[in-house]
């Protein structure tokens, strides 16, 4: 796999000094039309061998490039902050928006390579770790952006001979540390690891491209080259009409029966029990927010509903349990045009809390396979993948010990209509109705088909669905405080 890498190539100075002028200029010109038409980001990431010149590299394209249009990210060891948050949020938070390019020194690779060569997992982790950064990678160019991967490779000997010289330059002998020689005596296991790594992960949406890491002045050409044809042949394709990609059919309603018809919204609470019950789980809530296991755990809730199902009022009886400190309410409206440049999951992981707290989704992710696909704001292919990426979305953070709650709050057609009029009529509700609210009613049963297809297509056993009976509200906030107390308390339990 790695031996044209291992052939010794090299670029002689003259060469060199002539082509570098070209290369930059052209690289610049690129970067431009890339800002100035902002149809999709570029991220590249620069892996590779210990001495193989990534930093160096890293700092070539800092230099030829227009830094105003480029971010560069050495994700070195992850901070506290960090370690409290899945893996891949520290590289959500970092990704470019569309027209702008990022260079990631160091990835979503890196520590399960270094995790599975110093033995800290297992081959079958190792597995895993690929799987979820080839999802990761085909989710982000679906939403279009461009993945360019480099990795920079040595022989063993080419490594021992480039840390020594490294090291025997007073200039660089900072750049050779214990762990370098620590990885060196590993080299024959990191090539096994490196091999299945590149063999796994280069796909046709973002393949992997080994350059012989030797020469300085060989590796930057072939990088810069590279980056080029790549920026400039999507630049083209983005000038040429998209084709639609029509996605295979879901279930089709023949009897117009669907999960939300099964529901008993006749259900009700009287005044006096819902203040008894009130009380007891909102103190409850409390409580379990207190209990010292309580640091070791995340909790995501996430609200959705009909409008006027009663959202807000249920996430106050909530929101009132706790201490202020503890948690975080994310309404969700229509994404701003700094949100419309990343991928739509974006705005939602930089809000995932860390340890100890609980973050509220008024609204949520659920957005794309809801009112962007009842109201054609993306295509069918795009919501009927969303599904795949919510799911893994979501088994990433119940894998970091974060509790998924998840509400829909459903309420009949005619409750709805008496809730609205009631609105209109009261001052300080008016601001709750609009033409909107208006408009999603001629839209009912659309709506209903598409969350009958989120519930059976989200609803797993990590983060599952609670279908909550809203057209009585005291009914509807005790059982969402019933349901985040059990399930914070079964998280509890769990813990050693």
């Amino acid at each position: 796999m790695f031996e044209s890498a291992e052939l010794g190539h090299k670029v002689d100075k003259a060469t060199y000094d002539a082509e570098v002028p070209k290369l930059r200029e052209a690289l610049l010109d690129a970067q431009f039309d890339l800002a100035e038409k902002g149809k999709f980001p570029v991220i590249i990431l620069i892996g590779g061998v210990d001495g193989a010149g990534r930093g160096e590299t890293v700092n070539l394209l800092n230099e030829w490039m227009d830094p105003r249009f480029l971010q560069t990210h050495g994700m070195g060891d992850p901070s506290d902050e960090e370690m409290e948050r899945p893996m891949m949020w520290r590289f959500w938070r970092a990704l470019p928006p569309k027209g702008r390019v990022g260079v990631f020194m160091g990835s979503w690779y890196t520590w399960p390579i270094l995790n599975r060569a110093l033995g800290f997992t297992k081959a079958a982790e190792l597995d895993q770790s690929l799987e979820r950064a080839k999802r990761l990678e085909k989710m982000l160019t679906d939403e279009g952006a461009l993945i360019i991967k480099f990795w920079l490779h040595l022989s063993k000997d080419k490594q021992e001979k480039r840390l020594k010289a490294l090291e025997k330059n007073p200039k660089t002998r900072w750049r050779v540390t214990k762990r370098d020689w620590d990885h060196f005596k590993r080299y024959d296991k990191f090539l096994t690891i490196h091999e299945s790594v590149i063999r796994h992960t280069s796909t046709a949406e973002a393949p992997w491209i080994v350059v012989e890491g030797e020469d300085a002045r060989y590796r930057g050409l072939t990088v810069g080259k590279v980056i080029l044809e790549a920026i400039r042949k999507r630049l083209d394709e983005a000038d040429k009409k998209k084709t639609s990609v029509r996605a295979a059919p879901l279930l089709p309603p023949i009897d117009k029966l669907n999960i939300l018809e099964t529901l008993d919204l006749t259900q009700k609470l009287d005044k006096k029990k819902f203040e008894v019950a009130l009380e007891k789980y909102q103190g409850k809530l409390s409580m379990l927010t207190r209990d010292p296991r309580f640091r070791q755990i995340t909790v995501v809730t996430v609200f959705e509903g009909n409008d006027a199902a009663g959202k807000g009022g249920s996430i106050r009886r909530i929101t009132g349990a706790l201490e202020a400190r503890l948690y975080q309410v994310v309404p969700i409206a229509a994404p701003t045009e700094e949100e419309r440049a990343q991928p739509y999951l974006w705005r939602f992981w930089r809000h995932v809390p860390r340890k100890g707290r609980v973050t509220v989704f008024d609204r949520s992710w659920y957005g794309r396979v809801l009112v962007e696909r009842v109201e054609n704001f993306c295509s069918e292919s795009d919501w009927m993948r969303a599904y795949g990426e919510i799911n893994d979305f979501e088994a990433q953070l119940t894998r970091h010990n974060t509790v998924v709650v998840k509400f829909w709050l459903t309420i009949s057609k005619e409750e709805q209509l008496r809730r609205f009029k009631a609105r209109e009529k009261i001052g300080f509700k008016r601001f709750k109705i609009t033409e909107e609210d208006w408009r999603n009613r001629e839209k009912w049963d659309a709506y209903e088909q598409a969350i009958g297809d989120m519930v059976d297509r989200t609803s797993t056993e990590a983060a599952p669905w609670t279908l909550v009976e809203a057209n009585d509200k005291n009914f509807a906030r005790i059982k969402i405080l019933k349901t985040l107390c059990q399930r914070i308390e079964s998280a509890m339990k769990k813990l050693k």
